[in-house]
């Protein structure tokens, strides 16, 4: 196995995970205690996120099934692989266009119940998302 792949798993998953969380306590905390200035702030910034995020998890989901590559999915690897679908398919079906909305509807300053619905749709997609990418980090480091 190439030394790199070894080094690239850890890194990149270190870096996703923060920043999917990132993502969500920034949003909870700003729509909890701040003003629709800072909201729309957030709002706006976290799709510029996704140029760090989503190479970080095309990263880490390459490099681990290089990793897993010859082992048997069972176990831990077969949890981990296992999880990946989901995360991948949570992020592109309702986080990205969550969030691309949600930073629409903010620089419009649209802050009606349809913001709010999506809003709490992806609190709640992306907490899950955070718990399986944390149970999928620390399968890992094992």
């Amino acid at each position: 196995m190439s030394k790199m792949v070894t080094i690239i798993d850890p890194v990149a998953g270190a870096l996703a995970l923060p920043t999917i969380a990132i993502f969500w306590l920034s949003t909870a905390l700003t729509e909890l205690f701040a003003s629709q200035a800072t909201i729309t702030t957030v709002k706006t910034a976290i799709p510029w996120g996704f140029l760090l995020l989503i190479p970080a998890l095309v990263a880490t989901g390459g490099s681990g099934f290089a990793l897993a590559k010859g082992r048997t999915w069972a176990g831990l690897v077969g949890a981990k692989i296992k999880r990946m679908p989901f995360i991948a398919i949570n992020g592109i079906l309702v986080l990205i266009p969550s969030a691309l909305f949600l930073a629409s509807k903010a620089r419009a300053a649209e802050f009606d119940t349809t913001f709010y619905v999506v809003q709490a749709l992806e609190l709640a997609a992306g907490q899950r998302t955070s718990r399986y990418s944390a149970a999928t980090c620390a399968t890992a480091s094992k």
